[in-house]
């Protein structure tokens, strides 16, 4: 099981012509009524400066030999954030045996790393998978470790526990993180099996999953804010942050951390004195299928 880049290819064009109006580029709209959203091929064509044949061709699933210069000007005439072009340039140069899936392994000194850090933190890696975490983390989250190995995954977690909709107060944001991180996996790593696997399980299984899958959007782990709502202390706006590893650029740290001074930090340090005890009490909730 992979991911065909093809058509990978084809529809994230399609999704995002379709997303843009004659009014949002500047051109006249003239002719009939039109029967679908978004530009013609055509138009987007004249935006970027090439061919009506050469831009059908590429969103035909076409990518090959396609020079970074054309890449820049469609990606420019469908206004792409750098998101979007990161995936446009990963989907337009897969080739087949490409980037096949490794065996993750977490050096000792990053877990060193977030057994030291005094906020929730957490190694992730290829396919939302959760590799590592410190004890705020499970204090926070639920102890995963108390689950199978293959469970350990953010995905299967929002998608398939009902109880992450409720420690995540704005669930649907946290999902369309989640289906975004995915997209951007499968254009870099198209040859994972795994990675299609997840994909295929999360499409049968969850309808939320497949009406996010099928807008092709893709995100960046970067930063920003969420608002949990734990068993134990409650509501707590909480800051993140993603950090990759240089050495292992399959691998991120992601760290959770309050306001000093603010109820949700006095929430998180409840969590930490509670320790093992929150991390339990946060288990019996979040493990419950």
């Amino acid at each position: 099981m992979t991911v065909d880049p093809r058509t990978e290819l084809s529809e994230f064009l399609r999704s995002r012509r379709a997303r843009l109006s004659p009014d949002d580029v500047g051109l006249p709209q003239y002719g009939r009524t039109r029967r679908v959203p978004g530009l013609r091929r055509e138009e987007l064509a004249q935006l970027a400066g090439v061919s009506v044949a050469y831009y059908t061709r590429l969103e035909q699933g076409n990518g090959r030999n396609v020079s970074a210069e054309v890449l820049d000007s469609i990606a420019r005439a469908l206004r792409l954030n750098e998101a979007e072009r990161s995936h446009l340039r990963n989907l337009t140069s897969s080739k087949p045996g490409k980037k096949k899936a490794v065996r993750t392994q977490v050096r000792p000194a990053l877990r060193h790393l977030i057994d030291g850090v005094g906020v929730p933190a957490y190694i992730g890696g290829r396919r939302s998978d959760i590799h590592a975490w410190n004890p705020m983390a499970a204090a926070l989250f639920g102890d995963w470790g108390e689950l199978p190995p293959k469970e350990r995954n953010w995905a299967r977690l929002v998608f398939l526990r009902p109880s992450y909709q409720d420690l995540f107060v704005n669930w649907q944001s946290k999902a369309e993180d989640v289906v975004g991180f995915l997209r951007m996996d499968a254009g870099c790593y198209p040859d994972d099996p795994e990675l299609a696997a997840l994909i295929g399980e999360l499409s049968v299984k969850s309808e939320p999953f497949r009406q996010l899958w099928a807008k092709h959007d893709v995100k960046e782990k970067s930063f920003g804010t969420k608002v949990l709502k734990h068993p134990l202390v409650g509501e707590m706006t909480l800051s993140y942050e993603t950090l990759k590893m240089p050495s292992d650029p399959d691998l991120f740290l992601s760290t959770y951390h309050a306001e000093p001074g603010s109820a949700s930090a006095e929430a998180l340090q409840l969590l930490a004195n509670w320790g093992s005890d929150a991390a339990r009490a946060g288990s019996s909730v979040r493990t419950q299928a």
